[in-house]
């Protein structure tokens, strides 16, 4: 099982929305929405969208960033309706030394069954945290997947339900830097979880882990795809433009990448819904934004693990 992790962003959930508008119910693709923004008029669509397509989907209620960070009420407030349905979602909360204002938010609310989520933070001899996760009320873990000693001792406590989450994506300071490496390694995860006793795996999709809000216009456009390159690897590939000297021509520079994505998947003899509107995009030459260029890459990936995880 996939649970793709994405802040609440625009692009980011308009990616979920058009995944869930295409292919409707599925156990296999799970999505954790950490909200991000005061307007919640995007996740609000979301929202909706998933539980019309009967997507199950995990929302966390504390974020650790953007605009509402650590707004609990502010945020069930907004969302009372959207999230007034406990069948359709799950509550999931960031833990770090913060066992009990958690547990007073779940008893308060009356949840039933949540997701932790265990970024950092958390220590081997921690007796607050091992009283904490072994709640009736805890139904999922997410740890870190290089947090070693924190999956031992979720094993030695008897907790089953240990989600794997990878941060795969490794950012360039500059999309001109992605000209050097246009390939590398994502994640062979999909293989392995089980064997390693986890009951899902979790990432960030193709962005970085690190919560960044706004930018300015790139010299460059890249174009990140994930792709399997084997039966035991899933790859991403950068596309890069050529004429990256400054900001002028955005909607040139993107056809050079695009033409770069479209050409190579069409020898590659590989399609999806995300690639197919990256074509119809360089058919056109219609340049459609940084946002919707993101919304591809992120719906690409979340396809190609459903694709995937459906063999």
């Amino acid at each position: 099982m996939y649970y793709p992790y994405l802040r609440g962003k625009q692009f980011e959930l308009l990616a979920l929305r058009d995944f869930a508008d295409h292919y409707g119910k599925t156990d296999l693709i799970v999505p954790i929405i950490e909200p991000v923004k005061a307007s919640f008029n995007s996740i609000k669509l979301a929202i909706h969208k998933l539980q019309e397509k009967n997507i199950h989907f995990f929302f966390i209620l504390n974020p650790q960033c953007g605009e509402v960070q650590n707004k609990i009420m502010e945020i069930t407030n907004a969302l009372e309706f959207e999230l007034s349905d406990r069948d359709t979602w799950t509550p999931a909360f960031i833990v770090n030394n913060n066992y009990d204002k958690i547990s007073e938010t779940i008893i308060k609310k009356e949840y039933e069954r949540v997701m932790i989520i265990c970024k950092d933070g958390i220590q081997s001899d921690d007796s607050n945290f091992d009283n904490f996760i072994q709640q009736p009320y805890i139904s999922k873990v997410v740890i870190n997947s290089a947090h070693n000693s924190l999956r031992r001792k979720l094993s030695r406590l008897g907790i089953k339900d240990i989600i794997c989450l990878e941060d795969n994506f490794k950012p360039q300071q500059r999309n001109s830097e992605y000209i050097n490496v246009p390939e590398e390694l994502f994640s062979d995860a999909y293989k392995y979880y089980e064997e390693e006793g986890f009951k899902g795996i979790a990432d960030y999709t193709t962005l970085p882990s690190t919560f960044i809000d706004g930018g300015r216009l790139p010299y460059a456009i890249a174009i990140h795809m994930t792709y399997e390159k084997t039966e035991d690897q899933i790859f991403v590939r950068h596309f890069v433009s050529d004429t990256n000297d400054d900001d002028s021509n955005i909607q040139g520079k993107f056809g050079e990448a695009a033409y770069k994505a479209v050409t190579f998947f069409r020898d590659k003899e590989l399609n999806n819904q995300a690639i197919s509107e990256l074509t119809q995009l360089y058919n056109e030459s219609r340049y459609p934004g940084l946002g919707v260029i993101k919304k591809i890459s992120i719906k690409n990936n979340i396809e190609l693990m459903f694709a995937i995880l459906s063999k």
